[in-house]
């Protein structure tokens, strides 16, 4: 037998072998290729997502706050009342700020009931007596407002608003020195008084309706405290509403004091029109 008649069938049944191992690396791989890629188990188990712990519910007062923040003052209203109700000891901040919103519906007397209560529950809560008095000054009645006032002062003298509040009722009642000194008493306590609106807490009435003698008196009070600018502004206000004591002006011992300042001397070789001499 020729050894190349025994070489044939070996040779085919080695290809045979070669070409099934390719075959079978073959599908081996393209089954790889198909899985999903997955990453290493961590050595820390993740945790299951934990429910969101849900927001915590407001206050009625809380709400109450929100909606006064928006102007809406009749809601505002509803939730003081449910929060007071809620709480039957009535707490006294709560009917302040009852107060407040029906101050801000311009219902007075309702607010004025508020208030009262609030000082019934809190003998020496001073924002309600304060906030009384505000109610007072918005009908004109300036000497009920006063008498507010002056409780408020009484139980606590550091609250540049109560002065304010007190000096722009003077101010209306024409008691301008009253109102001068009350004034600069808020300025000393508070030098951004005139800046500010109102605290939560308790309302500040600012000046309305002032005529020439009032933004005279104002100016005497800045330039007493060494404020010129402040004094200048107010004296150029006065001018201009037709304040026409310019002698008055000079003599003024408070105008003496910022005789040299370059605002001052301005203002009166070149006053406003409204100023005869």
């Amino acid at each position: 037998m020729k050894i190349e008649t025994l070489a044939r069938p070996l040779m085919k049944g080695f290809i045979a072998l070669i070409l099934s191992f390719i075959l079978n690396l073959a599908c081996r791989c393209v089954s790889f290729a198909g899985q999903e890629v997955r990453p290493a188990p961590s050595a820390t188990p993740v945790q299951a997502n934990e429910t969101p712990a849900k927001p915590r519910t407001l206050s009625f007062e809380e709400r109450a706050d929100i909606y006064m923040a928006r102007k809406s003052y009749e809601d505002a209203v509803d939730y003081y009342y449910r929060a007071l109700k809620q709480d039957h000891m009535a707490n006294a901040v709560v009917w302040n700020k009852l107060g407040i919103a029906y101050q801000q519906l311009q219902n007075y007397h309702a607010s004025r009931k508020a208030y009262n209560q609030a000082v019934r529950h809190q003998k020496d809560y001073t924002e309600p007596l304060n906030n009384i008095g505000t109610t007072y000054f918005v009908e004109k009645k300036y000497g009920k407002s006063v008498k507010y006032y002056l409780k408020a002062i009484k139980l606590n003298p550091d609250s540049g608003s109560y002065h304010m509040n007190l000096a722009t009722s003077y101010l209306h009642m024409k008691k301008y020195k009253e109102a001068v000194e009350e004034y600069r008493t808020a300025l000393t306590l508070d030098p951004d008084i005139f800046l500010r609106r109102s605290a939560f807490g308790t309302t500040i009435e600012a000046p309305r309706g002032a005529d020439p003698e009032y933004y005279f008196y104002l100016g005497k009070v800045f330039a007493s405290l060494g404020r010129p600018e402040e004094a200048v502004r107010s004296l150029r206000r006065a001018l201009e509403d037709g304040f026409k004591d310019r002698k008055r002006i000079l003599e003024d011992p408070d105008f003496m004091k910022i005789s040299q300042n370059p605002a001052y001397v301005e203002l009166m070789n070149n006053p406003p029109v409204g100023i005869k001499d």
